[in-house]
């Protein structure tokens, strides 16, 4: 087992991740890998990959597509501290396997932590227009390395449940259709049969917390686009681990993920793998509040006894760190679902613990019904 502490990128944490907090400190670590500029951004931001290893087997992986999804770009910096390493395993990789890594794709998105672009443009819907000159750029790069894989690095959203179960989805994997008939290319089978490597190595440290994600085909979306072109692509989201809203627990999941597909990859294992197992994956499901009330009438007698309310917070960015602002995004009966946290107000300790939570208290007390 890798000692995670050991190749964890200390100078990049929480959140808020942006070129700048790349550049100031990791960067200058891995200065024996090729670092190039491959473009720039709406603002004139640089857009710059690394290139590892020297093997046959192309390997191309974009983070921050999305701005305001960073988890994936902690992660691939471990993995690059990991492939420094003298590990055994890494000299295997990198003799097998030539990657191509793009750590922020949307540096201006990653600035403003936003999902879009500086023109509002979801990059992940531009696949086939190719409006935006960050879209060309992961365009031309796969034309011109022509991987054999593809890893298309995302976050999802703390609501995402695995299937029907109150586990949240820390960890989710999608094989995307090439066709609206969502048929089972040989493409799309490696792809599915990656995953499940990374499923069953994931499930010895989150034990029922990878889902599968709606594989509704999209011809838009660079995922669907790249495997209709014929390369297995795998998308990977980072999501919600219990108390973990900086998410730094989930960079290390993702993170035993990217080594384990590119063992498999390097060890040629890919067929010791079903794709009838990917279909066991459940499917991710939204069940999940950041905070769910049970009898919230107790805070404000104006309710109506039968709702519950539901609340998610929003991210903020400021002073360059994301501040978690609750909402309120549902009242009803709320049977079949959960809470990251859990309060019901019949409860003397809920009760009184949420009557000194000021923004929480606001939400409720605002609630007209």
């Amino acid at each position: 087992m890798i000692d995670y502490s050991v190749v964890k990128e200390e100078s990049v944490f929480g959140r808020y991740v942006t070129c700048e907090t790349l550049k100031k400190e990791w960067l200058k670590k891995i200065s024996n890998f090729n670092l190039q500029d491959i473009g720039e951004s709406v603002n004139g931001e640089t857009v710059f990959a690394i290139t590892a290893g020297s093997g046959e087997k192309r390997v191309l992986m974009w983070s921050q597509m999305h701005g305001n999804e960073s988890t994936t770009t902690k992660a691939v910096a471990d993995l690059v501290n990991f492939l420094n390493s003298d590990d055994s395993l890494t000299t295997a990789i990198l003799e097998s396997c030539t990657l191509l890594i793009v750590p922020i794709l949307n540096p201006d998105g990653a600035k403003n932590y936003t999902r879009v672009n500086a023109n509002d443009i979801d990059l992940n819907r531009d696949a086939k227009q190719l409006t935006q000159p960050e879209s060309k750029i992961l365009r031309k790069l796969f034309e011109e390395f022509r991987p054999n894989f593809c890893f298309n690095l995302h976050d999802q959203r703390t609501l995402f449940s695995v299937g029907q179960t109150d586990k949240p989805a820390t960890v989710s994997f999608l094989s995307p259709a090439s066709d609206e008939n969502r048929e089972l290319t040989p493409t799309r089978e490696t792809a599915m049969k990656l995953i499940v490597s990374m499923n069953q190595k994931l499930q010895t440290l989150i034990p029922n917390q990878v889902g599968r994600y709606d594989d509704g085909f999209n011809d838009n979306c660079v995922g669907d686009s790249f495997q209709m072109a014929g390369v297995p692509t795998i998308l990977f989201e980072a999501g919600h681990y219990p108390d973990d809203y900086e998410r730094e627990r989930t960079r290390e999941f993702i993170f035993h993920a990217l080594v384990e597909s590119l063992r498999v990859i390097t060890q040629n294992q890919i067929e010791d793998f079903r794709t009838e197992d990917y279909f066991e994956i459940p499917e991710n499901q939204k069940l999940f509040y950041d905070i769910l009330i049970r009898n919230p009438q107790i805070l404000n007698p104006k309710l109506n006894p039968q709702r519950n309310i539901g609340i998610r917070f929003k991210e903020v960015l400021k002073d360059n760190s994301i501040l978690f602002q609750p909402e309120v995004a549902d009242i009803g009966l709320l049977k079949d679902s959960y809470g990251h946290k859990l309060y019901d107000c019949s409860k003397q300790e809920d009760f009184k613990f949420l009557s000194t939570q000021k923004e929480i208290l606001q939400q409720v007390n605002n609630i007209k019904e």
